[in-house]
C-alpha cells in the first residue's frame, strides 16, 4: 500500500418529504458522517491490515479509540480466522487521532416514530408486524432490492414513504481484492448502525429497533469469541448504545426489538405472517436475482427453522424445492447441527434450536429414508415447545415496546398449547 491510493466510497439519500435535515447543524451532520466514515474504514482497512490509522476527521479520545480498535478486532475475527491471520487485541492496529476537531453531540428533538431497518428476511418482517398500528413505523432500507421493497410493500408503506440509503463501495477496492489482496467478511451491522443514527435523527425518530434475536450471540467457532454475527450481538449493541449515549446522544434510543426472542420464536411469529411468503428471502447467494438458491447454509437453516410451524408444500412453494430431499446438503446439515469443529459463517440460529427441529422433523415425518434425515439420532435438547417459552432477559428494550413482545409470546403459546 501507498499513499498514492485513494479510496472513496459514497453514499445518497433520496429525499423524502419526512426529513428534517434543516433541524441539524451542518458540525452535527460532520459527527454523524464521520463516525460512518470511521466504520466504512473497516472494508479499506483490511485490504493490507496496516498497523497504522491516522484519523484526521474528528478527534478521538483515549476511549473512542479503543472502541473502534474492539470493533475492527471483534468484527473482523471471522476475517481473522479464514485468512490464517493470528493475532490479538493489542497488537493487531494502532488508532492515532490526528485532529482537534471535536465532533458535538447532536441535539434534535425528537418524535414518537420508530426506524426500522429492513433486509427482506423472516426477521425485519416480524418486527415490522408486531410493531404496526402500536407506533409509527419508518421503514428503512440500504440498497433497496426486490425482497426488501417487497416486504415493505406488502407492509403497506411505498418506497417514497420509506428511508432509503443508496451506498457504493469504491471500485479500486474491488479491483484490488481481484488483484489478490485480503478480501472477507466485515461487520455490516455496525455499519447499519451508524446509518440507522443519520436517519434517525434525519426522521427525528426517537427509536431504532432492529431486529437481532438472542441467537445472535454464539460464538460460530465453539470456545472462542470469533462470531459472524458479532455485530448483531448483545455485547455490540451494549457497546454501540454506550458509545451514542457519550459522544452522540442520550436521547435517541437504539436497541433489537427481538432480543429477547430466539431464531425458533421468531420462525413461529413469522410463519403468521403469510402475505410475506413469496416475497421474503434470506439467502445472500441468491440475493442479486432474489431467489433462494437452495444450496446454502442459509437457506438450509431457514428451511429447518420454518419447519415446526409451516406446511411441508408451503415450504416447498418457498424454496422451490423439498430440501430434505436434497441430500448433496448433509455436510451443511451437520456444520448447522454443531456435529463439525465449526457453525456456517451465516447469521443462523443456534445448536439447541437447530436440533430441537431436528428432533420435531424426525417425529413428525413418515419415512426420512433418503433424505437428509436419514441416520440421524434424536438429539438429547429441550423441544421446541420448552424453547418457544423463553424470553432471554439481556436486552435493551424500553418498557413500551418490552410489554408487546412479552404479550405475543403469551398469545402463541396459550394459541399453541
Amino acid at each position: 500500500m501507498n499513499d498514492e491510493i485513494f479510496f472513496r466510497p459514497s453514499f445518497e439519500i433520496p429525499s423524502r418529504d419526512f426529513y428534517y435535515w434543516n433541524d441539524i447543524s451542518d458540525n452535527q451532520l460532520n459527527t454523524l458522517i464521520a463516525n460512518i466514515g470511521m466504520v466504512e474504514l473497516v472494508s479499506y482497512w483490511k485490504l493490507a491490515c496496516p498497523k497504522m490509522v491516522y484519523v484526521d476527521v474528528m478527534h478521538l479520545d483515549d476511549y473512542q479509540t479503543k472502541w473502534w480498535r474492539k470493533l475492527y478486532y471483534n468484527g473482523l475475527g471471522e476475517f481473522f480466522y479464514l485468512n490464517g491471520i493470528k493475532t490479538d487485541m493489542d497488537s493487531f492496529m494502532q488508532i492515532v487521532s490526528t485532529s482537534d476537531n471535536d465532533c458535538p453531540a447532536v441535539e434534535v428533538d425528537l418524535e414518537d416514530r420508530t426506524l426500522v431497518p429492513v433486509g427482506g428476511g423472516k426477521d425485519s418482517v416480524v418486527t415490522l408486524e408486531l410493531l404496526k398500528d402500536k407506533t409509527q413505523v419508518i421503514p428503512m432500507i440500504i440498497n433497496p432490492r426486490a425482497a426488501t421493497t417487497e416486504c415493505v410493500s406488502v407492509f403497506g408503506v411505498d418506497l417514497e414513504d420509506t428511508a432509503v440509503v443508496k451506498r457504493t463501495l469504491d471500485a479500486t477496492m474491488l479491483k484490488m481484492n481481484a488483484e489478490g489482496y485480503l478480501n472477507g467478511h466485515t461487520p455490516f451491522s455496525a455499519l447499519l448502525a451508524f446509518f440507522t443514527l443519520l436517519l434517525g435523527f434525519g426522521t427525528k425518530s426517537r427509536y431504532i429497533a432492529l431486529s437481532n434475536e438472542s441467537s445472535a450471540n454464539e460464538p460460530t467457532v465453539p470456545d472462542s469469541e470469533i462470531n459472524h454475527q458479532y455485530s448483531k450481538s448483545i455485547a455490540f449493541e451494549n457497546d454501540f448504545r454506550d458509545y451514542v449515549k457519550r459522544y452522540i446522544s442520550t436521547d435517541i434510543q437504539y436497541f433489537s426489538f427481538l432480543r429477547p426472542l430466539s431464531e425458533l420464536q421468531i420462525a413461529q411469529q413469522f410463519a403468521l405472517c403469510v402475505p410475506y411468503f413469496n416475497h421474503f428471502k434470506s439467502c445472500n447467494a441468491g440475493s442479486k436475482t432474489d431467489v433462494w438458491c437452495g444450496s446454502c447454509p442459509k437457506c438450509l437453516f431457514t428451511w429447518i427453522i420454518l419447519s415446526p410451524f409451516i406446511s411441508l408444500k408451503n415450504l416447498t412453494d418457498i424454496f422451490g424445492k423439498n430440501m430434505w430431499k436434497d441430500k448433496s446438503l448433509k455436510p451443511v446439515l451437520l456444520q448447522l447441527a454443531g456435529l463439525t469443529d465449526i457453525k456456517p459463517f451465516e447469521c443462523v440460529g443456534t445448536v439447541d434450536e437447530v436440533r430441537a427441529c431436528l428432533n420435531y422433523a424426525l417425529d413428525d415425518l413418515e419415512d426420512v429414508t433418503d433424505t437428509l434425515l436419514e441416520g440421524l439420532d434424536r438429539f438429547k435438547v429441550p423441544s421446541t415447545e420448552e424453547l418457544l417459552c423463553s424470553y432471554n432477559e439481556n436486552n435493551n428494550l424500553p418498557y413500551r415496546f418490552d410489554e408487546i413482545i412479552r404479550k405475543k409470546i403469551y398469545e402463541l403459546n396459550n394459541k399453541f398449547s
